[in-house]
């Protein structure tokens, strides 16, 4: 296992939820809520360089059939540009399917009320695709999901 803290990155329309793990990649905690839109990549770029995270892992919106559709490509799109700001931190793009619902599923046991949910549902389902990401690391011996770097990386 890599030591070094990661970011985890759950990329919505209106929010982004954002989580971080210990120096040792052993557990994903929830840290905010980013508002999606003109200052997210800057306010993703401050985080990764307050918790000096190694990488991010970035949620990629999958259908259950394995394949990409339109929300994945938006996702894409957006690391891309996040890419560029933290460079050279690299983005590990990682298969986010049904982490909403296990996030969902996890703060209903815990016994939250929709209304207090929904405000930090994604840095939940943030933290769950941190939490496996990690977890699959560690079972394999090497970084899972698709790897993008910068040109500097």
């Amino acid at each position: 296992m890599r030591r070094g803290r990661r970011l985890g990155v759950d990329v919505g329309d209106a929010r982004i939820g954002v989580a971080v793990s210990d120096p040792d990649g052993i557990l994903a905690t929830p840290v905010e809520t980013v508002p999606a839109g003109p200052r997210a990549i800057a306010r993703l770029a401050d985080l990764v360089r307050e918790h000096e995270a190694i990488e991010c892992v970035v949620g990629l919106p999958m259908g259950l059939s394995g394949r990409e559709g339109p929300a994945a490509g938006k996702v894409r799109a957006f690391c891309a540009e996040l890419l560029t700001a933290i460079d050279p931190v690299p983005i590990r793009l990682f298969d986010e399917r049904m982490s909403t619902i296990t996030a969902d599923s996890m703060l209903r046991h815990s016994g939250r009320s929709a209304r207090g949910k929904r405000s930090i549902i994604d840095q939940a389902a943030a933290t769950v695709i941190l939490q496996t990401a990690l977890d699959a690391e560690r079972t394999r011996g090497s970084a899972p999901g698709e790897s993008m770097e910068g040109t500097n990386a």
